[in-house]
């Protein structure tokens, strides 16, 4: 794969770190999750697939990058898009869908799989996001900034626009990166449904338009681009946290770097480099893009592994890692 030109100092780092394996496809939209869950580490509360194939692509689907309306333009009512709604109390039987809820790891957003029952998957995402991490993820890092005991109180999606009814409960506390946190997680879980771009929020079933003691500003929809903030500057969202991968594995999410260049770096069970790879995104330097990586790897013991996402900053002059992804190695 031929490398973007870049600085003289950037090329030397890039050329200690050359790929291991190659990257056989970029593209500038993403497909549904891809990487099956699984592996003797992971606790019940992580599902198990056995396979690369979600359960339902529509469900797993990744929104637009942006995410959101500019900053003060709000997103128009659409009165010909009847409001879907989904119940709060999870449906009796059903088929387990695949979704990705979204905790803190190193306070940013970090999406973990979990199986929920269709077809209320939306909010069934939503109650798995308010039952917090297993204890596999908090051992790996992973927290939530939504206090404990908020429930949903119901789900309703129109025009692109959910709007999210949450208990009370859902303000308790201080502190405007908590509460910017607890937004966020709610806004990714949410948008990570392709009918879903923004999100309005209420508490006990009033409209919410400032939030919490600091007054976070809700007076219009917020999608994903209002919390850049909180996200890592290359934003894993396949495989997830507790997946099992096999070589090829399939690498796709976002980023927003320097030329809009990254790599990704998957160790094995013995602390080896099984794959060090480089990719670009749809774009970059102060604008998320998108990526899509299918990289091949050949471990040298299987078991539990780790994806490593890093890029290279110019203001730091070195790689940084940005995100981490423990998964099951298997060839």
């Amino acid at each position: 794969m031929a490398f973007r030109a870049r600085t003289t100092s950037t090329q030397a780092r890039w050329a200690r770190t050359a790929p291991l394996a190659s990257v056989l496809a970029l593209a500038l939209t993403l497909p549904a999750c891809a990487a099956g869950a699984g592996g003797a580490t992971v606790p019940a509360g992580v599902p198990r697939t056995g396979s690369s194939t979600p359960a339902d692509p529509a469900a797993t689907a990744p929104p637009p990058a942006s995410g959101a309306a500019s900053p003060g333009r709000a997103t128009p009512p659409a009165p010909t898009t009847p409001a879907t709604a989904q119940p709060a109390t999870p449906p009796a039987g059903g088929k387990q869908v695949r979704v990705a809820v979204y905790f803190l790891h190193g306070e940013r957003v970090s999406p973990a799989p979990r199986a929920v029952a269709a077809p209320a998957t939306a909010a069934g995402a939503l109650r798995a996001l308010l039952s917090g991490p297993s204890g596999f993820e908090r051992g790996h890092g992973r927290a939530t900034a939504i206090p404990t005991g908020t429930e949903l109180r119901s789900l309703a999606v129109r025009g692109g626009v959910a709007t999210v009814d949450l208990s009370g409960r859902y303000d308790d506390g201080r502190g405007s990166r908590s509460m910017r946190s607890r937004l966020a997680q709610v806004v990714f879980t949410v948008t990570r449904f392709p009918s879903v771009k923004s999100v309005r929020f209420a508490l006990d079933g009033k409209p919410v338009t400032r939030f919490g003691g600091e007054g976070v500003d809700l007076t219009r929809p917020v999608g994903r681009a209002d919390f850049e903030d909180l996200t890592p500057a290359v934003l894993v969202e396949s495989p997830m946290i507790g997946d099992t991968v096999r070589s090829p594995v399939r690498a796709w999410g976002t980023a927003n770097t320097f030329e809009a260049s990254f790599g990704l770096r998957l160790t094995d069970a013995a602390g080896r480099t099984a794959a060090k790879v480089h990719g670009m995104a749809s774009s970059g330097s102060g604008t998320r893009g998108t990526f899509d990586l299918t990289v091949a790897f050949q471990p040298t013991r299987e078991g539990a592994g780790v994806l490593t996402a890093f890029w290279d900053s110019p203001e730091e002059g070195r790689l940084v890692d940005s995100a981490t992804v423990p998964v099951t190695v298997r060839r």
